[in-house]
């Protein structure tokens, strides 16, 4: 464990955000169990960072301690593989591939570490954690105890599971089942191709790029959270007057199962689609602004090197009143907002 000076600027993938009261950085699952225990026996507040790919931090002095993540490793027990929760995730998927193992190829990429996969789902190019999660070591913060628990008691769903947002509990490791292979899984945006393991990868990191969504220190359309709103699901008769709205064939649209004939029909909407026909473009709004939305993806809210949090969030809210008025759709974002009034924490 080792106590060090930093602000969230410096630990996240958005790069804002100020600086916390302390942070410590954790080499070892014990560590991570007891610094959280300890800080909560204080009755101290907390923020748990693992790569701070889905964080938006206020800017200025924070009243909490910035708990990091940072015990590491990857093995293969009785077929399945765990990885500790500090562990980078593209690692974990290079670590599969190249031990033929296949189901989260289409993961490549991904910025954060493999304790914060469960926590949202995290999915890509028709793959998510969820296919392939067994088991997720956690430290229970309301009975101290430091458990394997099953992924149907995480409650997953599209980006979310119920640790999200209530800090119930922390995520010391993974486990998955994977599957020995040497073709991917359908890989969506090759139109439900497979291919070898490593092409996938190659592809998908490839695709990822072209929307600067795989991290860059010299581009600022990297500088983000990620997809920053998830794909909304709304009637299919909502659905059905925006694509006559807009008078486009071929709209972005999914049906979502479960369905069962009494319930009202629902579909996935292309959050990204939706932004830009609502008037606001790739780059929006424009050079000198210092938040924008990528160059290369809508769904994407960049700081262009000195943007603050203020400046990140202002953008958001803009992004979502025009989509709410425009269409009548509301997004709702992906990242976990931390003092700044929304899914604020701790």
């Amino acid at each position: 464990m080792k106590v060090q000076d930093s602000s969230f600027a410096s630990l996240t993938t958005l790069r804002v955000g100020g600086t916390p009261r302390e942070t410590v950085s954790c080499t070892t699952a014990a560590e991570l169990a007891a610094t959280v225990a300890q800080l909560d026996a204080d009755r101290q507040p907390l923020l748990v960072v693992g790569g701070g790919s889905n964080l938006v931090v206020a800017d200025g002095p924070l009243d909490l301690t910035a708990v990091l993540v940072r015990n590491e490793g990857i093995s293969l027990v009785d077929g399945l593989l765990r990885a500790s929760a500090g562990t980078t995730w593209d690692d974990v998927v290079v670590f599969a591939i190249e031990h033929g193992l296949g189901g989260i190829e289409a993961l490549s990429g991904i910025p954060g570490s493999a304790g914060a996969t469960p926590v949202q789902n995290v999915g890509a190019y028709g793959s998510e954690i969820s296919d392939v999660l067994t088991r997720v070591r956690l430290y229970n913060r309301e009975t101290g105890a430091d458990e394997w628990v099953p992924a149907s008691a995480l409650d997953l769903a599209y980006r979310y599971s119920n640790l999200k947002f209530t800090s119930r509990a922390v995520v010391l490791e993974i486990e998955l089942q994977l599957t020995p292979t040497e073709l991917s899984i359908p890989l969506r945006h090759l139109g439900g191709e497979q291919v070898s393991l490593a092409e996938a990868r190659k592809s998908v990191l490839e695709t990822r790029r072209a929307k600067g969504m795989v991290l860059d220190e010299a581009d600022h359309d990297t500088w983000s959270a990620g997809s920053f709103f998830t794909n909304p699901v709304v009637p299919t008769a909502l659905a059905d007057e925006i694509e006559a709205k807009v008078g486009e064939e071929n709209m972005p649209r999914f049906a979502v199962a479960g369905g069962d004939g009494t319930k009202e029909a629902m579909e996935k909407l292309s959050a990204a689609w939706l932004i830009e026909r609502a008037g606001f473009p790739k780059g929006f709004p424009g050079e000198e602004a210092p938040a924008r939305l990528s160059t290369k993806h809508t769904l994407a809210l960049t700081n262009r090197g000195h943007a603050t949090a203020d400046d990140i969030v202002a953008l958001a809210r803009r992004v979502q009143e025009g989509v709410d008025k425009q269409f009548g759709v509301e997004l709702h974002p992906e990242p976990v907002w931390v003092a700044l009034g929304l899914n604020n924490l701790p």
